[in-house]
């Protein structure tokens, strides 16, 4: 369940990209690129422009100005190839609480038009990678926060995509569940999945190798975790994300 490797080559690029409504700028001609295998953290506040963006990237929504291309597919002119080549998992659990796992994935099976001759594969691959074999029977509404997050992650790989957006995938999901979701992000990365996340959880940041952080639709900060600790807080050695995220928000 691999994607062809593509000798790190930039899967998302972003240029000068801006989406306004009305009179009001949700994001303000921001740019940046995300590498193939690339585990990249997109943080910023409520209302910061994060979910309007990744609308943008993922093709659901057009960009006022600017450009972007993802999985090689411009946003504007090849949404459907955009939507066909990436996986997308959101925080409000959005698979069907009425059926069962194993009718869940079958169902984005079809949404995804995986031939049919690799249905029995796929299925078998999710239930296994997600430790949901034995409750693949079981009505999903019925499962633990954790499991159904490992069902709605299976889910958003069913097709085998190039880039995966996560955004804030474990809210609400326990701590164990969490170390257990970042161990198989980490995997999927050295599989050259490349992995786009926003969380609030600042701990879980740290997984990131790069991150921008958005405020007021502009981007405000770029670097590792510890380049952009340093650069917003060098006056305190003993800072950590936090720290540094309040002080760049709070600017």
């Amino acid at each position: 369940m691999k994607p062809a490797i593509l000798n790190n080559e930039e899967t998302i690029v972003v240029k000068r990209l801006e989406k306004r409504f009305g009179e009001f700028t949700a994001v303000a001609g921001i740019s940046f690129s995300v590498s193939q295998g690339e585990i990249f953290g997109f943080l910023g506040a409520n209302g910061s422009g994060k979910s309007t963006t990744i609308r943008m990237l993922c093709g659901l929504i057009a960009p006022t100005s600017g450009e972007a291309r993802v999985a090689g597919y411009d946003i504007l002119t090849q949404t459907e190839e955009i939507k066909h080549s990436i996986g997308y998992m959101s925080q409000k659990f959005s698979l069907y609480e009425d059926l069962t796992p194993f009718e869940n994935i079958r169902f984005y099976l079809g949404i995804y038009s995986v031939p049919e001759k690799e249905w029995g594969q796929r299925i078998s691959w999710v239930l296994e990678m997600t430790q949901l074999t034995e409750e693949r029977n079981r009505m999903t509404r019925e499962l633990p926060p954790g499991l159904r997050q490992r069902l709605a992650l299976g889910c958003s790989l069913i097709h085998s995509p190039r880039i995966l957006f996560l955004d804030e995938p474990t809210s609400g999901v326990d701590p164990l569940s969490r170390r257990h979701f970042w161990d198989f992000i980490h995997r999927l990365a050295s599989e050259g999945i490349t992995v786009f996340v926003t969380t609030h959880y600042m701990d879980e940041a740290r997984n990131c190798g790069r991150i921008v952080l958005i405020n007021e639709g502009r981007l405000v900060a770029s670097g590792s975790p510890d380049e952009i600790i340093r650069g917003a807080c060098p006056e305190k050695p003993d800072a950590d994300l936090n720290d540094a995220f309040i002080k760049l928000v709070g600017k």
